[in-house]
């Protein structure tokens, strides 16, 4: 049989109060009481009844995480952060993970996570296309706190994100400033908010030093090596000349890489290429890839304080900061590849 609090409080000579007291460290209790009643929990084996205090407290203690894509570097960085945060707060994690980013099961999702009685909500789905269009036709007032990660803010929603524009931007002015001139893209897939904005950055800090960002300097790719292969080749057939790639990820500049040396060209003597991620095997490359650091676990982690400062705003009757937009500074990581010799 179970052990129960109060199986608990007859064996250790003390009320159901006090033994809730001991179990939840709450209220002032002597050392000799606690020791008794620690000592009764032990020989009985009692575990809380965590279904039973959410009932009582109106908490579960518990954070959905709606998620896809963490079979990719990024994605699955983001959810240790999270993960790390939320046991430090106390909080289980209720992972939901879509078959696909763009997803029309939302309302299904969201009812689901109604009834589990999560006390918050981070939404770690990529936006992609329209799959932020749910947002429109839904009252999120009618739901737990919720913040959305890697996502254009908007209105009244709470995001956080890193600034993929300024990561793309720090990327391209640092070729420029190693004297590159025709300084080539391979992007992700435009589809992506990330890849979006990271274009942007290459963009900007191209018109901002008087260079043209020229359609052949630009090829649209997914975040995998094979893409950073097709995508260097096709810079080189179209701009023999080029003498710089940022590319939009480390698996891209990994691919770039391979092709540059099997067209003869020397990196950085004649190309200089920076990555994006700081993924652990990017000092490793060779040359070491210069690339973007995203910090994604301390995003994770700014993700979950946040939610939470959101949850015990509503528990104390006031209106959580729905508005909340944090967008966090990546750090650019000098390597061989981008130096000039």
């Amino acid at each position: 049989m179970t052990a129960t609090l109060r199986d608990v409080a007859e064996l250790a000579g003390v009320s159901t109060k006090t033994v809730s007291r001991v179990v939840n460290h709450q209220g002032e209790i002597s050392e000799a009481t606690r020791e008794r009643v620690q000592t009764a929990i032990d020989q009985l084996g009692y575990r809380p009844n965590i279904l039973a205090r959410s009932l009582i407290h109106r908490r579960s203690n518990t954070l959905a995480v709606v998620a896809w894509g963490i079979d990719y570097f990024g994605p699955s960085r983001v959810v240790v952060g999270i993960e790390q945060q939320a046991h430090e707060f106390g909080y289980s994690l209720f992972l939901n993970l879509l078959d696909q980013p763009d997803d029309n099961s939302f309302t299904q999702v969201l009812d689901s996570l109604i009834a589990h009685q999560v006390d918050g909500i981070i939404w770690a789905v990529p936006e992609m296309g329209k799959n932020r269009a749910w947002l429109k036709s839904t009252r999120l007032s009618d739901l737990p706190p919720i913040i959305f990660m890697t996502m254009e803010s908007l209105p009244g929603i709470a995001t956080i994100a890193i600034d993929n524009w300024d990561g793309g931007r720090q990327a391209t002015q640092h070729l420029i400033d190693q004297g590159r001139r025709k300084i080539g893209i391979i992007t992700g897939p435009m589809s992506w908010w990330e890849a979006r904005e990271r274009f942007a950055g290459w963009r900007d800090a191209l018109l901002q030093s008087g260079m043209v960002p020229f359609p052949e300097l630009v090829v649209e790719g997914e975040w995998n090596a094979a893409s950073g292969e097709q995508g260097m080749q096709t810079l080189l057939a179209q701009v023999p000349e080029i003498d710089a790639v940022f590319a939009s990820s480390d698996q891209i500049a990994l691919g770039a890489l391979g092709t540059a040396y099997k067209n003869g060209l020397r990196v950085p003597q004649d190309l200089a290429i920076v990555g994006f991620d700081n993924i652990p095997d990017s000092a490793c490359y060779w040359p070491p890839l210069t690339t973007v650091y995203q910090q994604l676990i301390e995003v994770g982690r700014i993700t979950v304080q946040t939610l939470h400062t959101m949850i015990e705003a509503s528990r104390q009757f006031k209106a959580p900061d729905k508005t909340t937009v944090t967008l966090i500074k990546p750090e650019l990581i000098v390597r061989a590849s981008s130096l000039r010799a």
